[in-house]
Order: C-alpha cells, then sequence, then structure tokens
C-alpha cells in the first residue's frame, strides 16, 4: 500500500489539495491568485551532509520548493523557512546555510518574509513559497490525444544518487546539487499548456498521477527505460498539450535552449507506475 496516498486521501477533503500548490483567490478584480506550496528536505531522508556544502543543501531546499511554483505558473514572492539546526553548528556554519538561501531568494526576487528555527539533532528544512499567478495550470486539464512532454534529459540524478549511496563523488555541476528550473519558458508557453508537474517522484510516478486525476492512459511512442522513467529528484518539467500547439512550443524551447522530449500522447486507459516506492 501507498502510505503516502493512503494519508493525503485521509486529509484531502477540499478542492486545494492535490497539485503542486493551493491556489487561493487573491483579488477579484485583478483575477489574481496567491498559490502556497511547501516541500520538507530533510537530512538523511533528502541528502546527506558529506554529500553536499551547508550553502548547497540551501540552494537546493529552495530550489525544490519554487520548483512547484513555477509548474502551477505562478511567480515566487515570499518564502517562509522552517530550518530544525544541529546544536553543535558553528556560526560559520549557520553563514553558509544563510548565504545559499538568500543566494537563491535573490536570483528568482524572493523576500524571506519569517519563519522558526529549532535546535535538533540533525539538519531539516521546510520552506513555504508564497507566488501569486493570474493563470494557474493544474495537474488536471490534460485532453485526450493531448501530446504528453518533459523538459531536459532524465536518469542522471538517479545514477548520481547511487554514486554518492556508494560512496563516490559527483559533479559539482549534477542536477542532483543544483536542480535547473526553466522558469522563463515555462512562462512563456504557458498560455499553451493544459496540465502540468514537476519530476520530482521520477517521470513514472508523475505520469501514474496524471492518469489518475485525469482518467487517461499513454501512447508511448518509443520505450521508456526504467532507470530513466524511476529517476527522481530530477526537477525537469512534465506538462502537456493540445498538438496544434507543437510548433509555438518547440518553437519558445529553441529561444530558451530548452531541450524537449515529446514521448506520448493521452489516450483512454490507466498507467500504473511500477517503481520502488520510495517515500514510506
Amino acid at each position: 500500500m501507498n502510505k503516502e496516498n493512503y494519508f493525503i486521501s485521509k486529509i484531502a477533503s477540499n478542492k486545494f489539495i492535490g497539485d503542486d500548490g493551493a491556489v487561493i483567490l487573491k483579488d477579484l478584480k485583478k483575477n489574481e491568485k496567491y498559490v502556497y506550496s511547501m516541500d520538507a528536505f530533510f537530512e538523511n531522508v533528502h541528502f546527506k551532509r558529506e554529500w553536499l556544502t551547508l550553502e548547497q543543501i540551501a540552494k537546493k531546499s529552495m530550489l525544490v520548493n519554487i520548483s512547484d511554483a513555477i509548474v502551477m505558473n505562478a511567480i515566487p514572492k515570499y518564502a517562509l523557512l522552517s530550518i530544525a539546526i544541529p546544536s553543535d553548528f558553528t556560526t560559520e556554519d549557520l553563514d553558509q546555510l544563510a548565504k545559499g538561501f538568500k543566494k537563491i531568494a535573490k536570483k528568482f526576487g524572493i523576500t524571506i518574509i519569517g519563519g522558526d528555527t529549532i535546535s535538533n539533532v540533525k539538519l531539516d528544512i521546510s520552506i513555504t513559497i508564497i507566488s501569486i499567478t493570474k493563470n494557474p495550470i493544474f495537474r488536471s486539464g490534460t485532453k485526450k490525444d493531448d501530446l504528453i512532454c518533459h523538459t531536459g534529459d532524465l536518469g542522471s540524478c538517479k545514477h548520481d544518487l547511487e554514486v554518492l549511496l556508494n560512496g563516490g563523488s559527483i559533479n559539482k555541476k549534477s542536477k542532483f546539487i543544483r536542480p535547473k528550473l526553466n522558469n522563463e519558458f515555462f512562462y512563456k508557453v504557458s498560455k499553451y499548456i493544459n496540465s502540468a508537474l514537476d519530476i520530482s517522484d521520477g517521470l513514472f510516478f508523475e505520469l501514474e498521477r496524471l492518469s489518475k486525476v485525469n482518467n487517461i492512459g499513454f501512447e508511448f511512442f518509443q520505450e521508456i527505460q526504467k532507470n530513466i522513467g524511476c529517476s527522481g529528484e530530477e526537477y525537469e518539467i512534465l506538462f502537456t498539450f493540445d498538438p496544434k500547439h507543437r510548433n509555438k512550443i518547440q518553437k519558445i524551447a529553441y529561444e530558451y535552449g530548452v531541450v524537449l522530449n515529446i514521448f506520448a500522447k493521452a489516450t483512454d486507459g490507466i498507467f500504473e507506475c511500477d517503481c520502488k516506492d520510495h517515500h514510506f
């Protein structure tokens, strides 16, 4: 049994739960909406301290949260940080953490407006991102015959994680260390997109989510190997669109140097992920 899905089913009693963020009406006249998203980034669950510097940990924890806002076509504005800090951290350690948070916040125009800190035996980070959008994109919205696409190449994060787990080292430019977010591209193509989510748990996991929420299956144009489809921590964008917009989307991708992989179309049926469950 997938305990994550079971637990969510016990609390999902309203329309706000089920996407990368919760969309709340902000200004009826301006048609502006708030998007609230939150992710945890915990030591010995999402990372080990020997794998990344403290600055890299702070940066990645911000990026994986910002990713949720982007795929909902929302502009991040504010952040709340909740951090459990090991009691043996020095002021230099705290400086490195703060440096990472501030660099990413500055890059995306985010103001850190508060949060909480506690002492702990390990480093645990939870971040809430508050964003604004006029036209949110949801996981629902996929239509039959939509083309299914993801940005970038998949598989390297699973490979790099296995290297780290076996005591090796990886390139500092690895997406496992520094996710690449294609925010400018996605905001530009958003008007052509029917549904979207980021690939945090692996392509096959996200396709199962799309399948369930839209009651669809997929016709794949080529076989996708498990090392590709089960690779988590990618944070590429998975999205669907009407085939008539294909040339427009490909042109915009070229302008922003984004690699597109159009790999399937939506059909009748159901898709179930057979990757190893990695939640709990």
